[in-house]
């Protein structure tokens, strides 16, 4: 029975191939990850010794599921975009216009899941934490360090990607019919 937070991230998984269906499925289970409740510490993902392993650890977990659903998002914004406009491409304006509108949908949710992602960095941050590291989840830990140091930052990539994607929507509305 799929029930806890821990169960609906086990879910999650890339494919080879990025079919929106796939990322659309790992969105959902990432979503239902986010509103679930954690499990019994003693089936944690990781070894938990006390309260304040505890503690750290459902702050990663927060942090990370926030992260895989800001890539997933990125990922089903990608199959939708076009990166670039040539003048060829009028008589299909419509037609890319809409798909690019389903990628700045997709674009403008990652940076929600990104100050989601920032304030569980944060509360995982904390001085108390300094020197408490979950060695069973260092990736998070390397995680949460990348984006403390300023080296992760999504909002960022994000609004520079909205920002493009928003120039083409605007280049494709521009186009006549005496522009092919």
């Amino acid at each position: 029975m799929v029930k806890y937070k821990e169960d609906y991230y086990k879910l999650f998984h890339v494919h080879y191939q990025q079919y929106p269906d796939d990322v659309m499925e790992n969105i959902y289970w990432l979503e239902q990850a986010v509103k679930a409740d954690f499990c019994n510490p003693l089936y944690a993902n990781v070894k938990i010794d006390d309260e304040k392993d505890w503690e750290k650890y459902r702050y990663l977990f927060m942090m990370h599921i926030n992260l895989k659903l800001i890539e997933q998002h990125m990922r089903l914004g990608r199959i939708y975009d076009k990166k670039t406009v040539k003048f060829y491409d009028a008589p299909w304006k419509d037609i890319y216009i809409e798909n690019l509108q389903k990628t700045l949908s997709c674009y403008q949710a990652g940076l929600y899941y990104w100050q989601e992602a920032k304030l569980w960095a944060e509360k995982a941050n904390v001085k108390r934490f300094q020197f408490l590291t979950l060695t069973d989840i260092q990736n998070w830990e390397d995680e949460r360090e990348r984006i403390g140091n300023g080296k992760l930052n999504y909002e960022k990539i994000l609004n520079r990607e909205i920002a493009r994607v928003q120039k083409n929507i605007s280049d494709f509305e521009s186009m006549t019919d005496k522009t092919y």
